[in-house]
């Protein structure tokens, strides 16, 4: 727990977590089941982000995620898998467990931080994390999914789909896809049955939404126009 302690997150029970986002509180809490940050005010309502496989909510790409949700009405609630808190101890890479351990630690998750006080829980994240949440969703249900660069197969490897599940997903789907991400472009998408899903691609953005310099863009600039359509999604399902 020293990278957490280091970073001041306070340790609280599930029950005082309610209490406090239902008054509207945000900060860095230690629970039973690890970290969280609650960053933003759910004027448009709550997202639950998990993250990728190999990098925790502290990547760039996350920080800058929820910094501009949060500028637009939507409170994030970052969580750490356990197999990450574990890397974090002893300083090591390690592989994630199988999918189904993630989707059993992002249920509990769920449980912790839904109340008949909050509004409804949207989930998602980046990659597999977006992955786990699609995975629960169409388990359990959920209020939407926020997908960000969802793996739809391994790089190199498109005719391994990870949608078998998605037949069973009755919530809103969006899907924020940079147009050249190697774990489902532009093209691939084109030819996918997504469900109903909604697909935004940002213009020359890679996995993590990185567009090359000859485009004139910038990852900045893709993350802000991901948020905006984030927003205004969540806004028209609510």
């Amino acid at each position: 727990m020293s990278h957490y302690v280091a970073q001041d997150y306070e340790p609280i029970t599930p029950a005082q977590c309610r209490e406090r986002l239902a008054a509207g509180d945000c900060g860095r809490w230690w629970l039973p089941d690890g970290p969280l940050e609650v960053r933003g005010e759910a004027r448009i309502g709550r997202l639950l982000m998990a993250h990728g496989a190999g990098s925790g909510q502290d990547s760039t790409f996350l920080e800058r995620c929820r910094d501009a949700l949060a500028d637009r009405g939507v409170q994030t609630l970052a969580i750490e898998f356990a197999y990450l808190q574990q890397m974090r101890r002893e300083a090591r890479r390690r592989p994630p467990p199988r999918i189904d351990r993630l989707v059993e630690e992002l249920m509990r998750w769920c449980d912790t931080l839904t109340h008949p006080a909050l509004t409804p829980l949207w989930l998602g994240g980046k990659s597999m994390g977006g992955r786990v949440s699609s995975l629960l969703a169409a388990r359990d249900g959920a209020a939407g999914l926020i997908l960000c660069g969802y793996p739809f197969h391994p790089p190199g490897r498109s005719d391994a789909l990870r949608l078998s599940h998605w037949p069973l997903i009755a919530c809103p789907i969006l899907v924020v896809q940079g147009s050249r991400d190697p774990f489902g472009s532009r093209e691939e998408i084109a030819g996918y049955d997504l469900v109903g899903a909604r697909v935004h691609l940002l213009e020359d953005g890679d996995h993590d939404w990185r567009p090359r310099r000859a485009s004139g863009r910038t990852q900045a600039a893709l993350i802000d126009e991901a948020a905006e359509v984030i927003a205004a999604f969540m806004v028209e399902h609510a």
